[in-house]
């Protein structure tokens, strides 16, 4: 089984090497690493727990399990991998002096899955959100180590493709220790699939247990100090209401300028900003000049707009730019508290929606598309509390139109802004401790062992 995996495995890679080429920047980062060739890591006796997120979503999700994995098991050291460079400079950033490795994660071939293994030589190894690697996972038993998936996540729809091997995902899953789940359909999904349901339990969503730390207050307060966002310069000059619109996919940014404009172009209301900041980094470049040729565009119903990117020097003018293009790694975290109310991009696209988690912490009014299915519980359970505005199925020009009236809706009505992020931060702190009953299940195989 595993040799065919790996022949499919190449022949993949071969056919997406001239992508690697011409994208060099998203797709070669780390390219000898993940063959297996690391920087020396020197061992000290104590065993090593290997975390794996995948990009920058994980890698935030984690934040809260890294703290408390230090805290129960002071007497292991941590490793963290990543498959993104974005994901990997976060990791570097967000856990400098936490992790005694950060790295790229093998390609999924046996050698460079064995170098990995034999030189951080790990105790345990954890999966984020469902992340199935059937070499990996056959040679970390070889190797002894045992294999955890950590807030798992299954949709309907992965778990529809996978059953389309049934057979084979059952044999890798045989090799998990334990699948620990956020919910109880994910965690159904993945018993449907084979594997044991004596080795799944349901601990919750990690990232319900995300909290602003003093790193996100320093960047807040920076990113304020910079652009005037809260500044209440008098009674008769009130600060402008921010708008952020979050991990947004091509062509989001457009439907998301147009209906900016129109809201901005409304006599009588403070003009709002607007925040945008892309899901993906090589997108920056696109978006800016997007948002500078939009001012032309016929479509435009306020052109007299500034902007500014996140990196550009400071100037005088930031205080004043309409809109912000945030253009930085690891930010968006400290820019929800300045918002008066964000839309959660990847959403109006088939895509299946971004984390609406760090918004609703941040006590946040938040709207997002239809095309949620990749968090169709939380979606679910914030339309049910009152927390979340969640536009119709449309297409075209109608999504303008829908996302406009929800911003326009919401800038006009304070209490209800004001009743949806508090009952945001209701459903946050209702479902918090997904962490602690996660590091508790994996106590019982770290002190075992």
């Amino acid at each position: 089984m595993l040799f065919v995996y790996s022949i499919v495995l190449s022949l993949a890679f071969a056919l997406m090497l001239p992508l690697f080429m011409l994208r060099r920047a998203k797709y070669a980062a780390g390219f000898r690493k993940r063959l297996g060739n690391y920087p020396a890591f020197e061992h000290d006796g104590r065993p090593v727990i290997w975390l794996h997120c995948v990009s920058v979503g994980e890698t935030n999700a984690a934040r809260p399990l890294v703290d408390a994995i230090l805290a129960r098991f002071p007497q292991h050291r941590l490793i963290v991998s990543t498959t993104t460079k974005t994901g990997q400079e976060l990791a570097v950033q967000i856990f400098a002096g936490k992790a005694a490795a950060v790295f790229y994660f093998p390609f999924d071939w046996k050698f460079s899955v064995r170098k990995a293994l034999e030189h951080y030589r790990p105790s345990i190894i954890l999966l984020m959100e469902t992340e199935i690697w059937p070499r990996l996972i056959s040679e970390s038993k070889r190797a002894g180590a045992s294999v955890v998936i950590v807030n798992g996540r299954l949709s309907e729809r992965s778990a529809r493709r996978y059953s389309l091997i049934g057979p084979v995902i059952k044999k890798v899953l045989d090799g998990v220790d334990l699948a620990l789940m956020q919910g109880d359909n994910d965690a159904g999904r993945i018993v449907s699939l084979g594997m044991d349901r004596a080795r799944v339990a349901v601990t919750g969503n990690l990232k319900f247990d995300l909290e602003l730390n003093d790193t996100d207050r320093v960047a807040t307060n920076a990113l304020d100090t910079r652009f005037k966002i809260s500044d209440l310069r008098s009674e008769n000059s009130p600060s402008r209401p921010l708008i952020v619109a979050a991990s947004t996919h091509e062509p989001e940014e457009r439907w998301v300028l147009e209906a900016y404009c129109s809201a901005a172009a409304a006599e009588g209301r403070i003009k709002p900003r607007l925040l945008i900041a892309p899901r993906h980094p090589e997108r920056f470049a696109a978006v800016e000049k997007l948002v500078s040729d939009f001012r032309r565009d016929p479509a435009c119903e306020w052109p007299r707009y500034s902007y500014k990117r996140r990196t550009d020097p400071d100037t005088a003018e930031d205080k004043d730019a309409d809109i912000i293009i945030i253009d930085s790694i690891g930010e968006l975290r400290a820019v929800y508290p300045l918002a008066e109310l964000v839309f959660v991009g990847g959403s109006l696209i088939p895509h299946g929606g971004q984390s609406i988690l760090e918004p609703a912490a941040a006590g946040k009014a938040i709207i997002t598309g239809y095309h949620t299915h990749n968090f169709e519980a939380v979606v679910r359970t914030f339309i049910g509390n009152n927390a979340l505005i969640q536009l119709p199925d449309k297409t075209g020009e109608q999504i303008v139109d829908e996302l406009f009236l929800a911003i326009s809706g919401l800038l006009e009505n304070e209490a209800e802004r004001q009743t949806l992020g508090t009952n945001a931060a209701a459903v946050m702190n209702a479902n918090r401790g997904a962490t602690a009953r996660t590091v508790e299940r994996l106590a019982g195989i770290l002190e075992s062992r």
